[in-house]
């Protein structure tokens, strides 16, 4: 018996630190056989998400290997591709990390009915959030629509200390065929871009442990007061690794109560930045609908625009607005937007465009590489107005005024909209050389005009908004 593998079942939880399942299939004392399944919910994801997820798997191939162990890639149906394995191996069960999107949980429940119909080991573990959604609960017995009163509930809750990474994988006798992961080709979708956007990657469990040290020790105690500053390397950048799960969010929560505890100004912000990830996880949990539609009911009669061609401009960093051209194209060259940039643009085109919230969810989707399901739908909604916010009737970021409090010496604008500088620098030029060719874009033209004037926009977006509400 002890010679059975026990498969695991990565996702996206590319790590060996503070890994439940790893560590729990370790406990029992068989061999562990690694398994990274190509399935149809994977291929879903937008293309740079699905490419940088790639490169997580690459990168965790390489920390096994270097353990003596290696993952099997197979391609295909999950059921299926995983009851084969069993066959093959006569593995004595499967062990994988929670998923709690919507697209996800059905394919995992029958994983998990498969397994159980087997009478073998297997199922799910924690691993992805600090609390199970569930968990945390109003004294009513309901969930919580509301970040504050969330973050009031979580702050306090003990969070059990990380688990250490193994000092060794045992292997099975036999290792069964693997595809080779190049042949997947995850990058396709990326085209000429994937050599820009690589230079910006922190890829693998290393990296994003050196990322958690590096900002707890220089910048976690101006974090607060800096990290809305668009020009600044103010924050973690941890949202990449955690989307892949080459950290876990406990290890980001221990280290940030140490810093906490040692009187870092900003420590508790972080906290709150951390917990508002898991905030959107928790809502997506309890009203799965927040992915595909309007979060308040009442707004499922307004008359957003479908896609059209401001959305178009919006979507190239063609809207004559600096500031939303310089954060639409720092995604397109790194993979990531700051995060004040991403409320900016999103007011942009949902309400001085009125645009429907969905269409640049679907492109954030495919440009960013630390895509998260439920924190880009929730944050798509909190700033269109449809979603859980205690006030989002009269919100609308003024893109002017945000550059001028958020980049007052024009640095993050200059640094990505090359057509603002005689000599732009390299950031600006690599979004030409990323964005594809049938948009003939040329850093030489002349800057677009605005497509509309801001002052215009707001009376318009208020207007239909007043409407909605009559």
């Amino acid at each position: 018996m002890a010679k059975r593998p026990m498969i695991v079942w990565f996702r996206r939880d590319f790590r060996l630190s503070d890994h439940p399942a790893l560590h729990e299939a370790l406990a029992t004392g068989h061999p562990v056989l690694p398994v990274v399944v190509l399935d149809s919910e994977t291929l879903a994801m937008g293309a740079a998400a699905l490419w940088r997820w790639g490169l997580a798997v690459e990168a965790f191939g390489a920390s096994l290997a270097a353990m003596g162990s290696r993952f099997i890639l197979r391609r295909g149906n999950a059921v299926e591709v995983i009851a084969a394995l069993l066959d093959e191996t006569q593995a004595a069960g499967v062990l994988w990390s929670r998923s709690y999107d919507p697209a996800t949980i059905p394919r995992d429940a029958a994983v998990k009915a498969m397994v159980k119909e087997r009478g073998l080991i297997g199922g799910s573990r924690a691993g992805f959030l600090l609390h199970e959604p569930a968990a945390v609960m109003t004294g009513a017995g309901g969930f919580y629509r509301v970040y504050t009163p969330y973050w009031n509930a979580v702050k306090g809750l003990p969070v059990d200390a990380p688990l250490p990474a193994p000092k060794a994988l045992p292997a099975p006798d036999v290792w069964p065929a693997s595809d080779d992961l190049a042949a997947w080709d995850l990058g396709a979708g990326m085209r000429r871009g994937a050599a820009v956007v690589r230079q910006y990657q922190h890829v693998g469990e290393a990296a994003a442990l050196d990322r958690l040290a590096g900002f707890i020790q220089t910048k976690v105690g101006a974090y607060k007061a800096r990290r809305d500053f668009m020009a600044e390397d103010a924050s973690s950048g941890l949202s990449e690794n955690l989307t892949y799960g080459e950290i876990s969010p406990r290890q980001i929560w221990h280290a940030g109560q140490r810093a906490l505890h040692e009187g870092a100004a900003g420590a508790e912000h972080f906290l709150k930045e951390l917990v508002w990830r898991e905030f959107a996880w928790a809502l997506m949990h309890h009203t799965p609908h927040i992915a595909q539609t309007n979060w308040r009911p009442e707004w499922e009669g307004f008359d957003w625009r479908g896609d059209n061609s401001d959305a178009e401009a919006w979507r190239r960093g063609q809207t004559g607005e600096p500031v939303v051209d310089a954060a639409m194209r720092q995604m397109f060259v790194t993979g990531t937007m700051h995060n004040r940039a991403r409320m900016i643009v999103a007011s942009y085109l949902t309400k001085h465009l009125l645009t429907d919230w969905r269409v640049g969810q679907a492109w954030f989707a495919q440009c960013l590489t630390d895509w998260d399901p439920a924190a880009n739908a929730m944050g798509w909604q909190w700033v269109a107005g449809s979603g859980p916010d205690a006030a989002p009737y009269f919100r609308v970021f003024n893109p002017a005024t945000q550059a001028q409090n958020f980049d007052p010496d024009q640095t993050y604008r200059r640094r990505y909209v090359a057509e603002l500088s005689a000599h732009p620098p390299k950031p600006a030029l690599e979004y030409f050389a990323a964005a594809p060719l049938s948009w003939r874009l040329d850093p030489k033209r002349p800057y677009p005009a605005p497509l509309i004037p801001l002052a215009e926009g707001r009376a318009r977006a208020l207007a239909a908004y007043a409407q909605r509400k009559a």
